[in-house]
């Protein structure tokens, strides 16, 4: 028995003569091509094209690559084709940017040489686990205090969002090195999502460690219930929740 493939669709078709249109994209049949035994199929003309982001790695199969990165946010231009079987290049590989460049690490400063160990050694999703782990909680002492007078669990919490507002500094730096060396400098909506998002958490976190320091009855309970200093507080953790979820969209692509 003869086949025939459709160049359009690559649909493959049995018989002694193709058939008058094919039935998954209805080209006629001067489209189809017979397949010899042992021939390779023919590629399809509608086999789609992939491009991949260099900004967060996400690939994009289509004749065109998207205006916009549904990952990152990044625009076309970032998108490069990836050739047909070829492994798609890790365009955000361990190495940081300097280092891909091909520059010789003996020549660069101190500074660069310290910053490009940072981020192939992971430091800032390393430093942003603090706040990411210690907010949550630090947020439940506070209620629990402030609605059962439970001062020790309002002194635990100060302690927590003291290390919080003296940890997001480091989060913000190595945030702003994986952000240069490993995703290029690209001002995407993502990127700015979570920057202003890393912002808040710093200023709502050092006014409620200082408030907490000028009246400690705020946050021990005994003070009675502030919905001042809770509304804050959960604006702390709502934006450290926001910069987690953008995070993750650049880390798994989804």
């Amino acid at each position: 028995m003869k086949k025939w493939q459709c160049s359009v669709c690559g649909y493959i078709h049995e018989g002694p003569e193709p058939p008058e249109n094919c039935p998954v994209c209805g080209a006629d049949k001067s489209k189809f091509v017979e397949l010899l035994e042992d021939a390779p199929a023919v590629p399809s003309e509608a086999a789609p094209k992939k491009w991949q982001c260099s900004v967060c790695g996400y690939i994009h199969e289509g004749p065109e690559p998207p205006e916009n990165c549904p990952v990152c946010g990044a625009d076309k231009r970032k998108f490069v084709e990836l050739v047909e079987e070829a492994p798609a290049p890790d365009l955000r590989d361990d190495q940081p940017a300097a280092a891909q460049a091909g520059r010789d690490a003996s020549s660069q400063g101190l500074y660069d040489r310290v910053t490009d160990l940072m981020v192939k050694n992971h430091a800032h999703p390393i430093s942003v686990h603090i706040p990411n782990g210690l907010l949550p909680v630090s947020i439940g002492f506070v209620l629990l205090a402030a609605f059962f007078t439970w001062p020790t669990l309002g002194q635990a919490a100060f302690y927590n969002l003291a290390v919080v507002a003296v940890a997001m500094p480091l989060v913000i730096f190595t945030g702003y090195l994986h952000w240069q060396k490993r995703l290029g400098g690209n001002l995407t909506k993502i990127i700015i999502y979570k920057m202003i998002s890393a912002g808040i958490v710093t200023v709502t976190c050092t006014i409620a460690v200082v408030w907490a320091l000028i009246e400690p009855d705020i946050i021990s309970g005994q003070g009675g219930v502030s919905v001042a200093f809770i509304l804050l507080c959960l604006i702390m953790l709502a934006a450290a929740a926001i910069a987690g979820y953008f995070g993750g969209k650049l880390v798994f692509n989804k």
